[in-house]
């Protein structure tokens, strides 16, 4: 790996705790009862009186939903980076579906918070900003887009969860810390800073996955390469795979091992002379 893959490396690493932290963030300042997709008439007002009260506080929640599922998406294919061999063609298509339901999620939360807290300062009656919000939600864009939001939810945590488990590039622990970390962030309903305390584990996954694509990023470039004619021996006399190697150590041609003692040569077999004549 070299310094600009490197480089990229440690800035997709950025983006996970990044995550924990804007979605958290949108969760507990979310108006209580206002994460609600709206379908019925009923439903509009009760929501339309809570931002009415609380219009600029559902606009900065909606920011931070927006930019965390975005910074989710991204940390899809982060995490999927960590997983080599066995289980990565299962953490690539864990990152599909999860990067496209976090983006898909984003799109649905522009409904609901952006959206909620327009129709309720808009200068129009009550009725038509319900009737409004109710249409918006109602429409083929709006199921499209939570269905998508809902499958990617779903089934994204758990195929990254089991893409860890199966190619131990991390503790298993940890995988499973990630998906029940996950599925409880996303299951949460907005009921103020109390709901912190149940994203903690998430919090907790993904900043030790963080650390783990960080210290990938640090390993050298050589590590794990194989010349053509074998190992790549390293300066101390040790090829990659831990064997020791003899080097040259005298001018004479003597030999040394990797710690650096001489190792006797055995003399070569002298062949007899031919009797003169024959």
């Amino acid at each position: 790996m070299d310094h600009a893959a490197r480089i990229r490396q440690r800035v997709l690493a950025l983006f996970l705790p990044a995550a924990a932290v804007l979605y958290i963030g949108a969760e507990a300042l979310t108006p209580r009862g206002a994460d609600q997709v709206i379908t019925t008439t009923a439903t509009a007002f009760r929501l339309l009186a809570i931002a009415g009260r609380h219009p600029a506080q559902l606009y900065l929640a909606g920011s931070l939903a927006l930019l965390g599922l975005g910074a989710v998406a991204v940390s899809y294919a982060a995490i999927a980076a960590l997983v080599r061999g066995r289980g990565s063609a299962l953490a690539t298509t864990a990152a599909l579906v999860g990067g496209l339901g976090a983006f898909c999620g984003a799109l649905v939360n522009v409904l609901v918070f952006p959206n909620l807290a327009a129709a309720a300062t808009a200068h129009m009656s009550r009725g038509a900003a319900a009737q409004f919000l109710v249409t918006t939600f109602s429409s083929g864009f709006g199921h499209g887009f939570l269905y998508a939001y809902l499958v990617g939810q779903y089934v994204g945590p758990v195929l990254m969860g089991v893409a860890l488990w199966r190619s131990r590039s991390v503790p298993r622990w940890l995988a499973v810390l990630f998906f029940v970390g996950l599925e409880v962030a996303q299951q949460a309903s907005s009921a103020g800073p109390v709901v912190i305390l149940y994203m903690l584990p998430f919090a907790a996954a993904m900043i030790l996955l963080a650390a783990r694509i960080w210290q990938a990023a640090a390993r050298p470039a050589n590590s794990g390469l194989v010349s053509a004619g074998g190992p790549v021996p390293s300066p101390s006399g040790r090829e990659e795979d831990g064997e020791i190697r003899d080097t040259p150590s005298r001018p004479g041609g003597g030999l040394a091992n990797g710690a650096g003692h001489a190792v006797p040569m055995p003399e070569p077999a002298r062949r007899e002379a031919a009797p003169y004549g024959r």
